[in-house]
């Protein structure tokens, strides 16, 4: 099947896309560029690597900007996939989902009104085992920002390897958060993986911080 994959550059959409390549053919990538730092369904800190990413991958990018508005940022989506069926005939769209029911059933519902086969080979898989997946197909990924206690500036620019998961486990432990950062704790940024050709190497970064929330924000990357 000719697939779509909706794109953040973050951890779980590479995950999904990896998976997605062991069984069929991915066409494209697909990203929805929000305005809103708080969208309800569009993943945003750097999310300009993006056409970096696919670069390094050597995929396609269909980007299309939203406002990131509640429900009208839907609209923005569906004419995003309308184009990836219009240029790259795809059947289907791989999402990254893994609990968010909100994020899932919306965008079945885009699917289903273009008649799109919606796949999400993440659903209801147990954190733990997302981290370890990552691991084991030696993906680099780093923490690219954070929003809940007790994770600190310290965490910004961490890259998740063994010892990192170990850490987010026991703060799971103790403090009830998702290791995986499906709770909103933490968004990711992937540099290398199984499907890249040519590694991502950042050259310059910035980083925010103040009162549990903070952002490593990528200004200068390369391809290596």
């Amino acid at each position: 099947m000719r697939l779509g994959v909706l794109f953040s550059g973050g951890k779980d959409s590479c995950l999904a896309l990896s998976k997605a390549m062991q069984t069929d053919k991915v066409r494209c990538l697909i990203t929805l560029e929000s305005a809103n730092p708080e969208s309800y369904m569009f993943h945003t800190p750097n999310i300009h690597m993006v056409c970096l990413q696919a670069k390094a991958m050597d995929f396609p990018l269909i980007t299309m900007k939203t406002k990131g508005e509640k429900e009208s940022e839907l609209e923005d989506l569906k004419k995003a996939l309308s184009q990836a069926v219009d240029t790259w005939e795809i059947e289907g769209v791989v999402t990254g989902a893994i609990n968010s029911v909100y994020q899932a059933s919306r965008a079945q519902r885009i699917c289903d009104e273009l008649d799109l086969w919606c796949f999400n080979p993440l659903w209801q898989m147990k954190p733990d085992n997302v981290l370890q997946e990552i691991l084991e197909a030696q993906f680099e990924v780093i923490i690219s920002s954070i929003s809940a206690y007790p994770l600190d500036e310290k965490w910004l620019g961490k890259k998740i390897d063994k010892r990192t998961v170990e850490e987010l486990l026991t703060l799971q432990e103790k403090y009830g958060i998702s290791p995986a950062g499906e709770g909103g704790e933490f968004e990711t940024l992937v540099l290398n993986g199984p499907m890249f050709k040519k590694r991502i190497q950042i050259t310059q970064h910035t980083t925010s911080y103040n009162n549990n929330a903070g952002e490593y924000t990528v200004k200068g990357a390369v391809l290596e």
